[in-house]
């Protein structure tokens, strides 16, 4: 059984971002090896999405719907939605996630 993964803008951008601050702060091998490591971790996704853990911070609220990857540091928030892993957010884990949500909501037009 397999899952078609999706990412959203957000997350391209998050994955475009991390990737860059790699290359400006430990160069282009380093960048390189992140993404070699990150993307076919989260095409991984399409073999058994349900394997990963329940974002804890949400599930502490009761919202079990999202469920996260992680690869070294960075996690990576997807919801499955049937046939569908839905990529929503890569994010470096030693950043606050409320703090990172809530910037991302503030910055909503």
């Amino acid at each position: 059984m397999s899952y078609r993964v999706r990412w959203t803008e957000t997350a391209l951008r998050d994955l475009e971002a991390i990737l860059d601050y790699v290359h400006a702060e430990h160069g282009v091998v380093f960048s390189k090896r992140l993404h070699d490591r990150l993307l076919p971790a989260i095409d991984g996704l399409r073999g058994m999405p349900e394997r990963c853990r329940v974002v804890p911070e949400l599930k502490a609220i009761g919202v079990r719907a999202y469920r996260e990857l992680l690869e070294g540091p960075y996690r990576v928030v997807f919801r499955v939605r049937g046939r569908e892993v839905v990529v929503l957010a890569a994010l470096d884990g030693r950043r606050d996630l409320e703090e990172l949500l809530v910037a991302r909501l503030i910055e909503r037009p």
